[in-house]
């Protein structure tokens, strides 16, 4: 990242008129979280549990395993510290600042709206909230985390799951429809640690016209070469360093 760098960057986003940020799951890792598909702590996951995570993360498992997956899940996802990094908390400022209209992502840690973001997309839920599919009762995450075993609707009997997809569900259309229009009215998209053909985001990527493509990732892609300005460094030191409060 060199000064030339953060110079344009800043003058990008004060010419544009309408900025979307789209928040990867590397973005995961400046807080101390990491994705289940990472291979480290994927292979950790299964020499624990006996199971890979995208086996364990699935609504079979839940579905007939489900005091192994409630076993897994309080110890490996609901249970870990998600604490705002830096990358949020300076999202956050250029939102306040009116730089940034929304945040579009697919991690389930909530960790932009915890550092004050008001408008984010979840295309994957979060874990704030679990819900009962039979009568529609809501439990938050702490309620789940005080419970022992597999935790049922107080109203109903029913076993609760976590209101979030599982690997292998599909993106509610809602929210696949806001994303596209989100992309669709930007002048600047910025892609933090994620790619052009991002398996995840590429469907949505596809619809930007806007003027300006904005990377900033530590490790170089193939399609790098389409996007205006490429960072090649981690949005937890390039974001604060555009001075928004």
């Amino acid at each position: 990242m060199s000064a030339n760098q953060i110079f344009y960057l800043k003058q990008i986003i004060e010419d544009s008129s309408y900025t979307v940020a789209i928040s990867g799951s590397r973005m995961l890792e400046e807080c101390g979280i990491y994705s289940l598909k990472s291979q480290d702590l994927a292979f950790k996951l299964e020499s624990k549990y006996g199971f890979s995570p995208e086996r364990m993360f699935t609504n079979i498992y839940f579905t007939n395993r489900t005091s192994q997956f409630y076993e897994f899940f309080r110890e490996e996802i609901l249970s870990v510290p998600s604490l705002p990094g830096p990358s949020a908390y300076a999202l956050a400022a250029m939102e306040r600042a009116g730089r940034l209209q929304s945040i579009i992502t697919g991690n389930i840690y909530d960790l932009e709206q915890k550092a004050g973001c008001k408008n984010v997309i979840h295309l994957h839920g979060t874990l704030n909230y679990f819900i009962c599919p039979h009568c529609k009762q809501k439990y938050t995450r702490e309620e789940i985390l005080n419970t022992k075993g597999v935790p049922h609707c107080r109203s109903c009997g029913t076993t609760i799951r976590p209101e979030l997809l599982f690997f292998g569900e599909m993106i509610d259309s809602h929210l696949m429809t806001r994303s596209t229009r989100e992309i669709e009215k930007a002048d600047v998209l910025l892609l933090l640690e994620t790619t052009i053909d991002s398996e995840l985001y590429a469907n949505y990527i596809k619809y930007f016209s806007g003027s300006k493509l904005v990377i900033i990732h530590e490790e170089e892609n193939r399609l790098d070469y389409r996007a205006d300005l490429v960072i090649l460094d981690r949005p937890m030191n390039v974001l604060p360093a555009l001075g928004y409060q």
